[in-house]
C-alpha cells in the first residue's frame, strides 16, 4: 500500500498544438490522508491547472496520477466520473449552487448522480452536514435567500456528502470579506480535524495559507517550495513563507502590472 493518498508523478501539461504553452513542467507531489495543505503562487503559475488534474477534471500531457495506489490518469471517462463522485469533493470560488433548489437539495445533488442513491440515509446525512457547517436553521432556504458566506458553507457540505477522502478547494474564500473568510477557513479546519478529510486549498490569501499544515509554492509551472508548517505559530510561518512568496510575485514593477493578484 502506498504511503500517499494521492500522488502526482512527473505531471506536465501543454496547451495548444501550433503554439504550445507549458502550464506544468514536471510536478512530483504526494498528499497524505488527513493533511491540510495550501498551494500559493501568483496568477499564471499553474495552481488551478494542477488542481484540475489532481481532481481528474483534466488529464496530464505527460506523467501519471495515482490515488490509493491506483492509476487514475489511465481511466476512461465513465470510470473517471465515478471516481470523482466517490473520492473527491470540490469547492470553488463561485459556489455553483442551483438557485431554484433549497440548501438541502443542493447538498444532495452529488448523491443523485449515483443511480438509486437518493435514500433517506443520504438526506439525513445532508441535514447533519448542514448542521455541521452552521446552517441548521437554513436547511429549507433557497440558495438565493442565503448570504455569500452561507452559500459557500452549503458548497462545503455538498462537497462532503459522498464522504470523500479529499477536498480540493480553488480560492474558496476569494469572493468573501475578511471576517467570513476566517469563518470559512475555520470551518474547513474543523472538518479536517473532526472527520479526517484531507484538504488541498489554492489561495491568494497568505495569512490563510500560513495556517495550513503544509504550504506548496508554485511559479511558472513548477513547485519552487514545499514546506511543512504544522505545529508552528501561523504568524511565524507567515513571516517566513509569505514574504518570500510576495518577492516571487513582485520581483519588479512590470510583473506587478502583468500578474495582478
Amino acid at each position: 500500500m502506498s504511503e500517499w493518498l494521492m500522488e502526482a508523478k512527473g505531471i506536465t501539461k501543454v496547451y495548444g498544438t501550433v503554439v504550445k504553452t507549458r502550464a506544468l513542467k514536471g510536478i512530483d507531489l504526494g498528499f497524505r490522508s488527513g493533511e491540510f495543505a495550501s498551494i500559493i503562487g501568483y496568477s499564471g503559475s499553474g495552481k488551478t491547472t494542477l488542481l484540475n488534474i489532481l481532481g481528474a477534471l483534466d488529464k496530464p500531457t505527460e506523467g501519471s496520477l495515482w490515488f490509493q495506489g491506483e492509476e487514475v490518469s489511465r481511466m476512461g471517462e465513465k470510470r473517471l466520473a465515478a471516481f470523482r463522485n466517490r473520492n473527491i469533493g470540490f469547492v470553488f470560488q463561485f459556489h455553483h449552487l442551483l438557485p431554484e433548489f433549497t440548501a438541502l437539495e443542493n447538498v444532495l445533488i452529488p448523491t443523485w448522480i449515483q443511480a438509486g442513491n437518493g435514500t433517506r440515509r443520504k438526506a439525513d446525512r445532508a441535514k447533519e452536514l448542514l448542521e455541521l457547517v452552521g446552517l441548521k436553521e437554513q436547511i429549507n432556504n433557497k440558495s438565493t435567500d442565503l448570504s455569500g458566506g452561507q452559500q459557500q458553507r452549503v458548497a462545503i457540505a455538498r462537497a462532503l456528502i459522498n464522504e470523500p477522502a479529499l477536498i480540493l478547494a480553488d480560492e474558496p474564500t476569494g469572493n468573501l470579506d475578511s471576517e467570513t473568510t476566517e469563518q470559512v477557513y475555520s470551518l474547513m479546519r474543523d472538518i479536517n480535524d473532526r472527520l479526517g478529510t484531507a484538504f488541498l486549498v489554492v489561495t491568494h490569501n497568505d495569512h490563510i495559507a500560513a495556517k495550513s499544515d503544509r504550504i506548496i509554492t508554485m511559479k511558472d509551472g513548477l513547485v519552487i517550495q514545499d514546506e511543512t508548517t504544522s505545529g508552528r505559530p501561523s504568524e511565524e510561518v507567515w513571516q517566513t513563507v509569505a514574504p518570500g512568496y510576495c518577492r516571487h510575485c513582485y520581483k519588479d514593477s512590470d510583473e506587478v502590472n502583468n500578474q495582478l493578484l
